[in-house]
């Protein structure tokens, strides 16, 4: 019998810095789309969302976080790779202690054994790619917040439910 597929819980951080915002961009292949994603990761058993933010941005970057503020949670339910997947985001805001890591165009990143890099996309990069997870997602985040930096025209077909 298959393994029937879980609800994954995490947590992202959105490093702001003059108009852009720091992502990680992959590829589906089945689908050959392009998106970019906020870094961050799941959620350990018994560990709160913000700490699991504090670790995961000290893991993937080596690099401290501070001032983490929850913007929202959203539910992600996605198709990638060709197989489904369904999250429960916490959307968190946040800064770099050091300072110096917004000056970079790009950060390097380590998961595990894998590697990669983190840019900086401009809000005008990301609004106008094609609909993705990121933009879906994030729309309705940051209307929910009553943000004045909503970076994204919502569309209400497209919107994500936030919790």
């Amino acid at each position: 019998m298959a393994k029937k597929p879980k609800i994954r819980a995490i947590a992202i951080c959105l490093f702001r810095y003059k108009n852009r915002i720091l992502v990680h961009e992959e590829m589906d292949t089945v689908k050959g789309s392009a998106f970019a994603r906020p870094l961050g990761g799941g959620i350990d058993f018994g560990e709160t969302s913000q700490d699991a933010i504090v670790r995961e941005i000290r893991e993937e970057l080596g690099a401290e976080l501070t001032d983490a503020r929850l913007l929202g949670i959203v539910e992600n339910i996605f198709e990638l790779e060709g197989k489904p997947g369904h999250e429960i985001v916490f959307v968190y805001d946040g800064r770099f202690v050091d300072g110096s890591l917004y000056e970079r165009e790009s950060l390097d990143v380590v998961e595990g054994k894998r590697k990669f890099k983190a840019v900086w996309r401009s809000l005008e990069e990301l609004r106008s790619a094609p609909p993705d997870w990121f933009r879906r997602s994030f729309g309705s985040c940051w209307m929910s917040q009553g943000l004045n930096r909503n970076p994204f025209p919502v569309n209400p077909l497209l919107a994500q439910r936030v919790i």
